[in-house]
């Protein structure tokens, strides 16, 4: 197996990090496929690596010390308690995580890609068709043939619909409220410890901080806010959708202003509302793992394949992980077909240990949450133990 033809359908992390993994694998004749025209180190949202994954990922070539991370050592969990500004520390644990900004960290991976890699940007995909002979890529300008088309495009995948028809993610019912800016926006940022994530846990919920990388020497304040949507508002989330930075209206701002001013300490509340709406966004919670994730000329990777909930701390991670997986059976295996059977046999099994961990995980922590100010530090060891599945989360995922 020498030579493929090779198109990678979308190209953020997870296609830049496809397009790595075919060229490393030998084949130099790719085309990376991304819809989007402007610079997507534009976003700025945080990645969290735990250190077993990333020193895994450098090992495999896919992440690398020059990358800006910030260290984070210790996880606080606290509960609001009166007019505390940070609450009440119930307990605490070891962290060992880097994190990331998605932007300068994408930025990173696509200066990797090496230049004989056509990368096509503004050029959507319409959809994928596969024959005996090859796939075909259709774009609205016209079509191409390939041996090998990777889906890296999303939870909305069009390689998904060709190579697993009918396959959507599920709505869990419940949501992540996100945003992210300058730490110096701050009014007493000394307060909070910069190698220190807060779990800032109430009813039916709980607030994630942590900083990232700027991309140039700096920090920015990373929050994800889970909880459910108010009243009314399942039915415009119950299909793959998103509402990215700026799109939000009224109702859930308002909403999200509410929660904060009435659940979480006054540090906290204060952090969320200094995001702007140019800032803000929701992300759904759906999950799902294509199976099979590959046919004979198709295979798909990272949210293509699986979406699960972001409290695994997968995302941006899984499609690394999926890259690596994809390399090793490209250069072990004799044939195209033996190739992607072997990497889809690994894939699935880790998706679905990653969606079912991310189902326990949203119980414990949204769906079903326990009584968070009776509890102190064996309490919450032995709760979160059995929550994440006999303690698999605490030594390896966010």
């Amino acid at each position: 197996m020498s030579g493929l033809r090779v198109a990678v359908v979308g190209g953020s992390i997870g296609g830049c990090a496809a397009a790595l993994a075919v060229h490393r694998a030998g084949h130099r004749d790719i085309t990376v496929y991304e819809r989007t025209a402007g610079d997507l180190a534009d976003r700025g949202v945080g990645v969290a690596v735990h250190s077993t994954r990333y020193t895994e990922l450098e090992a495999a070539g896919y992440l690398d010390g020059a990358m800006p991370w910030v260290r984070l050592t210790e996880r606080h969990w606290l509960v609001r308690d009166g007019d505390a500004p940070l609450g009440r520390l119930i307990a605490s644990d070891a962290f060992a995580f880097r994190t990331y900004n998605w932007g300068p960290l994408w930025r990173e991976l696509r200066a990797r890609v090496p230049d004989p890699v056509v990368f096509r940007s503004g050029t959507e995909v319409s959809s994928v068709v596969e024959s005996v002979s090859g796939a075909e890529v259709r774009t609205r300008t016209g079509s191409a043939r390939y041996d090998l088309v990777i889906g890296a495009d999303g939870y909305r995948s069009v390689v998904r619909e060709t190579a697993c028809p009918g396959v959507r993610p599920a709505y869990a019912g419940y949501l992540a409220w996100r945003g992210a800016y300058p730490e110096s926006r701050l009014p007493d940022p000394g307060r909070w410890e910069k190698t220190t994530v807060a779990y800032v846990v109430f009813p039916g919920g709980h607030l994630v901080v942590y900083r990232i990388p700027d991309g140039t020497g700096g920090h920015r304040v990373n929050w994800v806010l889970y909880t459910a949507p108010p009243p009314g508002s399942d039915n415009l989330l119950s299909l793959p959708t998103s509402l990215p930075p700026g799109t939000l209206g009224d109702r859930l701002r308002e909403h999200l202003a509410r929660l904060a001013s009435r659940r979480l300490p006054p540090f906290w509340a204060e952090l969320v509302a200094l995001t702007t709406p140019g800032e803000l966004f929701v992300q759904p919670m759906y999950d799902f793992t294509a199976s099979p994730g590959t046919t004979r000329r198709l295979a798909l990777l990272g949210d293509a394949a699986t979406v699960a909930r972001p409290h695994t701390g997968a995302g941006a991670v899984k499609a690394l992980q999926d890259a690596a997986l994809l390399e090793s059976a490209l250069r072990s295996t004799p044939s195209l077909p033996e190739a992607l059977g072997t990497y889809d046999s690994a894939r699935s099994v880790m998706g679905r240990t990653m969606v079912d961990l991310g189902r326990r995980l949203g119980r414990a922590l949204v769906e079903s949450t326990p009584d968070w100010p009776t509890l102190d530090q064996p309490a919450l060891d032995a709760w979160w133990k059995g929550a994440d599945g006999a303690g698999v989360f605490g030594g390896r995922r966010l």
